[in-house]
């Protein structure tokens, strides 16, 4: 199944680290929606207002990286973004996303071509559409698709093992 949707974009550096995400000080609140006020604060304090359902966050290499905490991925997929797209992931950070149900796209070449405020379509496993420019996505294997399709780990397990619909 292929998947095409449409969104904003906002438009990030490399190494943008699990501290960036969400700092270390806001973790002992309680509830991920709690946290959400200060996703990105160190970096860009006003971009969580701006944020909108569905809009797409477009960064350089090594998305992720620093600490494992797994609120990252959540709190990126509590403010609505429908996929982050980046030259590279760190390993973990990837994993912690595929498993919150939070799509992730590497791609190369689209930061350097892309503009914040732009809205881009995405083909999943296919291509993403810039200005008019493809750009050729790889395919996730199924398995992860299954995941993410289930809207994470957890309930594509529960889903598996038929305990929901």
């Amino acid at each position: 199944m292929s998947e095409t949707f449409t969104g904003r974009v906002w438009v990030l550096g490399d190494d943008i680290d699990t501290d960036i995400i969400i700092p270390t000080e806001y973790l002992a609140l309680k509830t991920v929606q709690d946290m959400v006020p200060y996703a990105f604060s160190p970096l860009r304090p006003e971009l969580t207002a701006q944020i909108q359902p569905g809009d797409v966050i477009v960064a350089g290499k090594n998305f992720g990286c620093g600490s494992s905490r797994e609120q990252a991925p959540e709190i990126i997929k509590a403010l609505g973004v429908r996929c982050v797209i980046a030259r590279s992931f760190a390993r973990i950070f990837f994993r912690n996303a595929i498993n919150n149900g939070l799509l992730l796209i590497e791609n190369p070449d689209l930061r350097g071509e892309v503009t914040e405020g732009d809205t881009i379509e995405v083909s999943v496993g296919e291509k993403i559409i810039c200005k008019g420019k493809e750009f050729p996505i790889a395919s996730l294997p199924q398995n992860l698709m299954d995941i993410l399709n289930a809207g994470g780990l957890v309930k594509a397990m529960r889903r598996l093992n038929g305990l929901e619909g």
